[in-house]
């Protein structure tokens, strides 16, 4: 059986000096006994599997409603396209595949019901009450505390660089212009490119499925016309439709993981990175697409945002979502004897943090019921 310290040399031997060591790691914020046989990071993946939150995901809204059809993306099924291109990353640019699992395994571990329109709603009932709610912070706030899988500490004890990639998580969408004191180390770079990657391109599937958009508005788009031709050249005719755009989808990631690893490689080269402070002590991203690559991105992904995620179907349901979120939220206000309050109030903060956490928590589903139970 091969040991931990032979699983730590493996490491040390074929990870990048800019690559973050499971060694290396400073630790949890809760010490405890040594003796596991897995790398640290490998561990916090496996709480983080194993979590109740991880769980909640296959019933909460990607794009469309949890439910709508057996073949569109949930927040898991997203999560797990995420964690699957961030290790394809993570392979080719030498970096801690561990590390990077886990971050994209957690990274949305706090969305509420309805997606984004949820978290909007969650955030402007905290607003009334002098809070927020950001579900990058409430990714964090499950893992460090509302987890409870151990009887000496609360949350999940997940080491410092896993918390550090989930704090500083940010797309075009998620925490989009905010500035750290210091930068997130590669792993969480390459995770926040892994979930735009995953998300602008089964956005798009979704999206032609549903048939809210189609592939003749797709086909003026420069990274759908490189895709296709490529496609097109390795197989001679495809006739059934879906199969053709299942090929042109699976190329376009092609493309873009291609183009991040090039140019990455080329800013650790320009910019002399050669260890893990180095990535962190610099002011900027050094994990990023080609300059045409975001164009070509930025192009798509404002098609998307017109005409997919605006869509009236899709908006009527989001919609409903945000107005059961803030009925219910005052609610509860009033009424908390009708959630669970004693597993979320805790010392030094107020009741809406409490109904904040619970509603944060729950499923398209279960929130609906509540609603039905409670509301109407």
């Amino acid at each position: 059986m091969v040991s931990k310290e032979q699983l730590e040399q493996n490491e040390r031997n074929s990870l990048a000096t800019y690559a973050v060591k499971s060694a290396d790691s400073t630790g949890r914020k809760y010490e405890e006994k040594s003796g596991s046989t897995r790398l640290n990071f490998q561990k916090d993946k496996d709480r983080v599997i194993h979590c109740k939150a991880f769980r909640r995901l296959d019933e909460k809204t990607q794009v469309f409603i949890a439910g709508s059809g057996d073949h569109y993306r949930t927040r898991l099924t997203h999560t797990i396209e995420v964690s699957q291109i961030a290790r394809d990353l993570a392979r080719r640019l030498g970096l801690n595949e561990d590390l990077c699992e886990v971050i994209a395994l957690a990274h949305d571990l706090g969305h509420p019901p309805f997606g984004h329109g949820g978290e909007d709603a969650l955030d402007q009932m905290m607003r009334k009450y002098g809070g927020t709610f950001e579900h990058n912070e409430q990714s964090r706030r499950i893992v460090e505390v509302l987890e409870k899988r151990y009887p000496n500490f609360d949350g999940l004890n997940l080491t410092h660089e896993v918390l550090d990639g989930l704090i500083k998580h940010q797309t075009a969408f998620d925490q989009a212009g905010k500035k750290f004191e210091k930068a997130a180390h590669l792993e969480a770079q390459v995770v926040n490119i892994a979930d735009e990657i995953a998300y602008t391109n089964h956005d798009m599937d979704d999206g032609l499925r549903s048939g809210l958009i189609s592939v003749d508005g797709l086909k003026v788009f420069k990274i759908w016309q490189l895709a296709e031709e490529v496609v097109r050249k390795e197989y001679d005719l495809i006739l059934d439709a879906d199969v053709f755009i299942a090929r042109v989808i699976s190329t376009i990631i092609s493309l873009m993981i291609e183009d991040l690893c090039l140019q990455t490689t080329k800013n650790l080269e320009e910019f002399k990175i050669e260890s893990v402070e180095d990535v962190k002590n610099f002011e900027g991203v050094l994990a990023s697409f080609s300059n045409e690559m975001k164009e070509m991105v930025a192009e798509l992904r404002n098609f998307l945002f017109n005409n997919f995620y605006m869509n009236p179907e899709i908006n009527s349901l989001v919609t409903k979502g945000q107005v059961m979120i803030k009925k219910l939220f005052e609610f509860y206000m009033a009424h908390p004897n009708a959630f669970p309050m004693e597993k979320f109030l805790r010392d030094e903060e107020g009741i809406e943090v409490a109904v904040k956490d619970y509603i944060a928590g729950m499923t398209d589903g279960f929130l609906t019921s509540e609603f039905e139970k409670h509301i109407v």
